[in-house]
């Protein structure tokens, strides 16, 4: 769908010149031309002119300067054609190499002074071609003798053979007969018939210049010469063969014999067609009418592989044949055949009588069209333009070089897509594709017609101009549409102009999809040698609909700028045409039409008006932009905001820029294929194959950041969709929400991306269409909740205009449905779907019942039972709709859900009715409702809600069976375990203490014996509340209760304080017990034993002297005191051995670390591993290289952990086991239990220093001695905490990289562990101060 555009041109004029060949210097950009003039000696003097184009093609060429002048003999095989066969500049040598059609090969060296030329060699007997592979180190020649020659870049002979072989080649298919003639059935005929050699006459076109032709394939493996069959040879005509060698000159394949095949050859750069021409319609020739004209194509082994037509009758520069006087039989001949670097465009040299002319083919989805035609230019209009030869650049695909006899002609061309960029409503999508004279016209609104057919075939003709020295051709240069109407504009490139309304039908009927008539016609000017390449269509706002201000551009051979004509249409003719200069040449029009703004070839958007001659920046692009668009963001809603204007373009280069100004400048990507505007998007196609839709309205905020290229990450709000590879956008149509793609082969692909679905989709909303926007929703699978989403409380408030303009059931309940499942809140949801039940009942709630059972359904959670009751109301008032209305509920609820919803509502009658509709099987539920119906009203709903689980209701509904049933509700109670409601519905009865007491029992088997207590206490059981507090050791509450119970006595007082001591005792509550058995057995020796176990030595020396029983210091706390003592060394000698042990542990982990990190970490120094690229699918242990990357393998692996393998990891982390990773931390946190541990000891030891030194020389010995071991243990411990949480030393930058990939990646996990020093805090030791007796130091 796309089209050739010109985008500039350069042309170079060399006086009293022959110009005969052209080679490019691509280091220097510059580009050498050869002129030949012939002198009387029978020799041609060449002259090499430079161009020097070093500045870029922004600029104009530089004047044409002779650098080199040499002479030669002229051949004699072809004295009147170009001597040069090859001129190519060699980048290696900085040398040109001339190869001319007498023998001589010359090396002009450019850079020395002078220029001097050398002969490296001559053939005697000439050359008849000649051709170098691409990469310059090869050149073929075809000499006088028919030899071929393979030469190195130096010259030397690498392979030398006959030019005509009998052999097909290396590439020689094996025949097995299979589908041969001589394996079929004949018939009467026989197989001698069969056998018998068909007689056809194959020859040689008239046309044909007799001379040899070499192409090489694009990868200068290949090249293929082109050849007539040698003079005298009997039986056979002469005839062409194509012969495919090999670069060391190897005979690969032969072609089979083409009648009619002409000179030109030409192999496609990318490798996969031969192409060459063929006659039809005379002797010799091919099958088929006089006048047919075919490029043909080959493949590699020789063999046919399609054609097409050229389009001959519509070619202008025919003339009338040899009848009058012509050397041309058909009036015409092809002279060579050239494919562009890329591959893309096929360039046809025709050489008519009228003049010479190249055409451009392209194809797609394959056919070939017709896209342009370049008429050479005519120095007067006695003489036919001519052109001396063509050449693609070897770099830029779309810059081609043609030279006449006086000039060199440079063009660059662009792809470029004709599309209608029409607002909506009216926007038909329609795209225009040149082919020839025809213009492939199809509206993607109406209709998706795959090309190369087209919706209609508008057939157009130029009228010729006399007043133009530009020839006219049949393919117009330019077409364009209105953006106001389908309007459309063609130009060609002599001036000739035409505006066509197309008429097209934009929905749905029976009136032709294009009907278009011709609104006017005529040349756009008087003046002369103007190349118009750019045409723009603007409707003018009148009454009548037929005026229209036409813009054109063209290039003036008479001026160094752009030219461009203004002129009015109005009623189909023409008015106030204006012409006048721009500042620049090589200008573009921006795309839709934009009056009096422009392009400049340097990127620049300027206006430029004649009145005023000023040229005006308004934008800039870094670089040039084939297609340009102008974006409105209107002002918003706040304060201060003005209309702003963004220009956005895309380059060749790929990159799509956004300018505000002329030194504001942002890049929205730089790897854009395409892009279009339509819905308030920027939609453009990446090389990754992917379609982004960057709102307009978010342009801005681009400006407002700083330019630092194209953004890293496509902005969150810019939507992006996968397409498929290579796709390219044609052209998006906003009011289908379409978006049409061409693929790389040509065929189309059209899609509706959910951002230009959502923007109608929104407008429809903001309308209040809510059906349209409904059935678009639908349509493009999009979630129906779009439409609350958009605007919740407009759209509450406008339900009865939703149900009135969707008064479909069945959409209703599909909408209801989707609310329901979305992600709104449940007080949203019930909110929104009881709006739509009221409204609905309103209005019928017979018609309507399942939209309303819908609406109670999708509830979170959802209101069986009100759904339910409506089935019941209507069984009352309308019994014939609920049937239906059953299966529907049926159809939205499981039935055995709403059978016990049934149930729980106590209706038997709604239950059966829902049994039956669900089919259930009878034998399930009759015996059990039969069983219900035969109890009491109470009894029998406790039944049912047992039967739901609905305890709490059942037991309430059991409660009220009457006082019979207390028992049984007891054991419910127990059973269900529903004490709290149970206390709740017996609160205030006369059987509240008993199910205080079931709940104290209760609790009291799950050793809740506090909370049993309280139970117990409330229902006045005081033995078991006694029993309670002593199991949950609460002696206060216990002996105030025995003491208030004067049942009890004072042995069993006693007897109970000994047991409560012991259990104090046993869960290290020694205080406590001292109190116990000092306040309630009066036993002070055990009390002073209690407290000296848990090193209460001050509390213990109290008792004594309050109780003046000194003999028990001596005899319990004296001994007390130094076991306590003993007790404290020994547990600071543990914690000494276990530091010290660690430390040294810790040690030899953290030198592993850094020596032998592999082992350190679990990994293997596999060195075979290092470079691994690749992975086999076989399964295989892991390694140090598996570790990192996810092969394929055929063992299956869990895709998640479990919970209870995740216990087990944490379980083994926390073990620390010797030899793991995880051992280091381990230790860490043992050595924080062991400061936890010393900081105890270090209290204890507080305690007990004060009473060591008050007691006997002894004892104050033994405390001197157990202050100086813990003192040193608290240094020895501060020391190897600092040591173990000292922080390694950071690494020295610019250590060696690990080599290989996988040791890479070892290097990335080891870096990714955390350390544990950072896990693990370091605990304080200083928590106890004060613990010394100073007096111990003195």
């Amino acid at each position: 769908m796309r089209n050739l555009t010109l985008i500039s041109s350069w042309d170079s004029h060399i006086p009293s010149s022959n110009i005969t060949a052209t080679t490019f210097d691509l280091d220097e950009n510059v580009i050498y031309a050869s002129s030949e003039v012939h002198n009387l000696d029978g020799e041609v003097e060449v002259e090499l002119w430079k161009i020097d184009q070093s500045q870029g093609l922004k600029k104009p060429p530089s004047t044409p300067e002779l650098v080199a002048k040499f002479q030669t003999m002229v051949s004699s095989n072809g004295p009147s054609t170009t001597q040069t066969i090859s001129l190519r500049f060699m980048a290696e040598t900085r040398k040109i190499a001339a190869i001319m059609r007498g023998g001589d090969v010359i090396v002009i060296s450019i850079e020395e002074e002078g220029a001097p030329s050398d002969v490296e060699g001559t053939f005697e007997y000439g050359i008849l071609a000649a051709s170098w592979n691409p990469d310059e180190s090869v050149v073929a020649i075809i000499t006088g003798e028919h030899k071929l020659i393979i030469l190195t870049s130096t010259f030397d002979v690498l392979s030398e053979g006959p030019l005509y072989v009998q052999d097909f080649g290396e590439d020689v298919p094996i025949n097995v007969g299979w589908g041969s003639k001589q394996t079929q059935f004949h018939g009467s005929l026989g197989k001698a018939a069969a056998q018998a050699a068909p007689k056809i006459k194959v020859g040689t076109s008239p046309d044909d210049d007799n001379l040899p032709r070499i192409s090489w394939r694009g990868d200068g493996a290949y090249f293929v010469v082109s050849s007539l069959s040698p003079d005298g040879a009997p039986n056979v005509e002469r005839h062409r063969t194509l012969r495919v060698y090999d670069r060391q000159g190897v005979l690969q394949s032969t072609s089979e014999d083409v009648a009619g095949l002409e000179h030109t050859l030409v192999w496609r750069p990318s490798g996969n067609l031969i192409v060459g021409t063929q006659r039809f319609g005379f002797e010799g020739g091919g099958a088929g009418r006089e006048g047919r004209h075919d490029v043909i194509f080959f493949e590699r082994n020789g063999l046919r592989h399609g054609e097409f037509n050229l389009k001959v009758d519509e070619l202008r520069m025919k003339g009338k044949g040899p009848e009058y006087g012509r050397d041309r039989k058909w009036g015409y001949k092809v002279r060579e055949l050239a494919w562009n670097s890329d591959s893309t465009v096929l360039a046809v040299w025709i050489e008519g009588d009228e003049g010479d002319v190249v055409q451009f083919w392209t194809i797609g989805n394959y056919h070939w069209y017709l896209k342009h035609e370049i008429v050479a230019p005519s120095s007067s209009h006695l003489e036919p333009g001519r052109f001396t030869s063509l050449v693609w650049h070897p770099e830029l695909a779309l810059h081609l070089t043609l030279t006449t006899p006086s000039q060199m002609i440079q063009r660059m061309y662009s792809w470029d897509t004709f599309v209608s960029l029409s607002p909506p409503p009216n926007d038909s999508g329609a795209v225009a594709v040149l082919d020839g004279s025809n213009i492939l016209l199809t509206p993607f609104r109406s209709q998706n017609v795959p090309p190369p057919m087209s919706s209609h075939q508008l057939s157009v003709s130029p009228e010729s101009s006399d007043s133009s020295s530009v020839s006219a051709v049949s393919t117009p240069m330019y077409a364009t549409f209105s953006p106001e109407n389908d309007t459309m504009g063609i130009l060609w490139e002599h001036g000739y102009a035409e505006i066509w309304a197309l008429k097209m039908r934009l929905v749905p009927g029976p009136a032709k999809i294009v009907d278009p008539s011709k609104v006017w016609a005529g040349s756009l000017g008087e003046e002369e040698g103007i190349r118009w390449r750019q045409l723009g269509v603007k409707a003018d706002d009148d009454s009548t609909g037929s005026s229209y201000t036409i813009t054109a551009l063209g290039t003036s051979s008479t001026h160094d700028n752009d030219t461009v004509t203004v002129l009015n249409v109005n009623g189909g003719a023409s008015t106030g045409a204006v012409t006048f200069q721009l500042p620049y040449r090589n200008c573009r029009l921006l795309s839709g039409s934009v009056p009096d703004t422009y392009q400049g070839p340097d990127g620049e958007i300027f206006q430029y008006t004649q009145q005023d001659e000023i040229l005006m920046p308004v934008a800039r692009f870094p670089e040039f932009c084939v297609n340009v668009h102008k974006i409105v963001i209107p002002p918003t809603a706040a304060e201060g905001s003005e209309e702003q204007v963004i220009y956005v373009g895309l380059a060749k280069s790929g990159k799509l820029y956004a300018s505000t100004s002329d030194e504001e400048t942002r890049t929205l990507s730089t790897n854009t294929t395409s892009f279009s505007l339509a819905s308030g998007f920027v939609i453009f196609t990446t090389s990754t194959h992917e379609a982004i839709f960057a709102p307009v309205a978010s342009l801005p905020k681009l400006f407002e950041q700083q330019a630092e290229g194209a953004p890293k990450e496509v902005p969150a709000e810019w939507e992006r969709r996968k397409v498929e590879r290579g796709s390219r956008i044609v052209v998006a149509v906003p009011s289908s929400m379409s978006l049409v793609l061409q693929m790389p082969r040509g065929n189309l692909e059209t899609i509706n991306p959910r951002p230009l679905v959502m923007e109608v989709v929104k407008q429809d909303l903001d309308a209040g269409n809510y059906r349209k926007a409904f059935f678009a929703c639908r349509k493009h699978r999009i979630d129906l909740n779009v439409i609350v989403d958009h605007n919740p409380e407009a759209f509450g408030e406008r339900i009865p205009s939703f149900v009135d303009q969707i008064p479909e059931v069945e959409h209703l309940n599909l909408f209801l449905a989707l609310i329901g499942r979305g992600h709104h809140s449940p007080e949203f949801i019930a909110k929104c779907c009881d709006a739509f039940r009221d409204e609905l009942e309103k209005r019928d709630l017979t018609k309507y019942v399942n939209s309303i059972l819908t609406a109670h359904v999708v509830k979170t959670p959802p209101d069986h039972e009100a759904g339910l009751s409506l089935l019941l109301r209507l069984r009352e008032s309308d019994p014939s709709v609920v049937e239906e209305a059953v299966k529907y509920i049926i159809f939205l609820v499981d039935a055995n859900q709403l059978f016990d919803t049934a149930l729980g509502m106590y209706d038997f009658s709604l239950v059966i009715m829902i049994a039956q509709h669900a089919q259930k099987d009878p034998r399930e539920y009759l015996p059990f409702l039969r069983e219900l119906r035969a109890l009491d009203k109470y009894y029998q709903r406790f039944r049912i809600d047992d039967h739901l689980k609905r305890y709490e209701s059942a037991l309430k509904n059991l409660s009220l069976a009457g006082p019979e049933r207390f028992e049984e509700a007891v054991t419910y109670v127990e059973h269900h375990r529903l004490y709290e409601p149970a206390l709740s519905i017996w609160k205030g009865t006369e059987q509240y203490d008993d199910i205080l007491n079931s709940y104290g029992d209760w609790l009291f088997e799950r050793r809740e014996f506090r909370q049993a207590a309280t139970v117990f206490v409330e229902a006045k059981r005081i033995n078991k509340a006694m029993i309670a507090h002593e199991k949950a050791l609460e002696w206060q509450e216990l002996f105030d209760l025995a003491l208030l119970d004067h049942d009890m006595s004072e042995e069993d007082i006693v007897e109970m304080g000994y047991r409560v001591a012991e259990d104090l005792t046993s869960k290290k509550r020694h205080a406590e017990a001292g109190r116990v058995l000092l306040d309630y057995c009066k036993d002070v020796r055990e009390a002073v034993i209690a407290l000296v176990e848990g090193n209460g030595f001050s509390e213990a020396r109290r008792i004594i002297s309050l109780n003046s029983t000194p003999a028990l210091l001596e005899e319990i706390v004296h001994p007390a005191s130094l076991e306590s003592r003993a007790q404290i060394s020994e547990d600071i000698n543990e914690m000494r051995e276990q530091i010290r042990k660690q430390v040294a542990r810790l040690r030899e982990l953290r030198l592993k670390k850094v020596e032998e990190p592999d082992a350190f970490y679990g990994t293997e120094d596999n060195v075979a591993l290092h470079n691994v690229d690749v992975m086999t699918d076989v399964s295989m242990p892991a390694t140090a290289f598996t570790r990192y990357t996810v092969a394929p393998t055929t063992a299956s692996r869990s895709s998640r952990r479990t919970s209870r393998s995740k216990r087990k990891m944490e379980r083994k982390v926390g073990s620390g086991r010797k030899g793991t990773v995880d051992e280091e931390e381990y230790l860490l946190r043992s050595v924080g239990k062991l400061v936890d541990k010393f900081v105890f000891a270090q209290g204890e030891t507080r305690s007990l220093l004060p009473h060591l030194f008050q007691f006997t020389e002894h004892h104050r010995a033994q405390g001197l001695e157990l202050q100086r071991d813990v003192g040193e243990f608290e240094s020895e411990l501060k020391a190897a905490l600092d040591e173990i949480w000292a922080r390694p030393p950071a690494e020295e930058e610019g250590d060696v990289v690990a080599d290989g990939w996988a040791a890479r990646m070892a290097e990335v996990e080891k870096s990714k562990a955390v350390n544990p020093l950072d896990k693990v805090p370091k605990p304080d030791v200083s928590q106890a101060k004060d613990w010394r007796v100073n007096l111990f130091g003195l």
